[in-house]
């Protein structure tokens, strides 16, 4: 099945980074949702590692601003939500449960290596999955990576072994305030087939 003309603009073509915000909030059972669409799409071995913290009240944002660089501040403060995308070094416990037909949980214990490349690579898969979802549902986003990993970390995941990748500002975007969207690569660029 191919999605329409109309699926893709919404999902890729006339999809944008959003910086500025509608004051408009995001209802909690929206984020319910949006969890409910991410947490279908594929991970290997079915491990889910994505941990994600919707930050969306006032006390919250004060709680995220010291870990912001400068220029993300006053974007990410008046976001509707900010969504902490992070991972759990510990998603193979999980795994009896998420992948039951085999002992993959084995395959990482003891072996750090292995547990962090595949926490970080499926982790980030997530958040992308979590930027297609929300603009499914009608959400803007605007992922960003300018702050303080250690002070996300140490105030949004104190006592676990998650650990914060990237921030998604979602909410209903501004569109007076965007910028002229930015050239692309074409194919003969950025790709080759072997």
């Amino acid at each position: 099945m191919t999605l329409g003309a109309d699926a893709l603009a919404t999902l890729f073509l006339d999809a944008r980074t959003h910086d500025a915000w509608q004051d408009r909030p995001v209802d909690p059972v929206l984020l319910r949702r949006l969890w409910d669409l991410t947490r279908m799409a594929p991970t290997s071995a079915n491990c889910l590692p994505a941990r994600i913290v919707f930050v969306t009240t006032p006390q919250a944002k004060e709680k995220l601003r010291p870990a912001l660089m400068d220029g993300n501040v006053e974007k990410t403060i008046r976001a509707p939500v900010t969504a902490i995308i992070g991972h759990d070094l510990a998603f193979y416990e999980h795994l009896p449960r998420l992948f039951p037909h085999t002992d993959a949980r084995s395959w990482f214990v003891g072996n750090d290596a292995l547990i962090e490349t595949t926490a970080f690579r499926n982790g980030t898969l997530q958040g992308a999955y979590l930027i297609m979802a929300a603009r499914a549902l009608g959400l803007d986003c605007g992922p960003i990576s300018g702050f303080d990993n250690a002070k996300v970390d140490a105030e949004f995941f104190a006592g676990t072994r998650v650990r914060s990748n990237f921030l998604c500002n979602l909410g209903h975007g501004d569109p007076a305030a965007l910028y002229p969207r930015g050239p692309r690569l074409d194919f003969d660029e950025a790709c080759r087939i072997a």
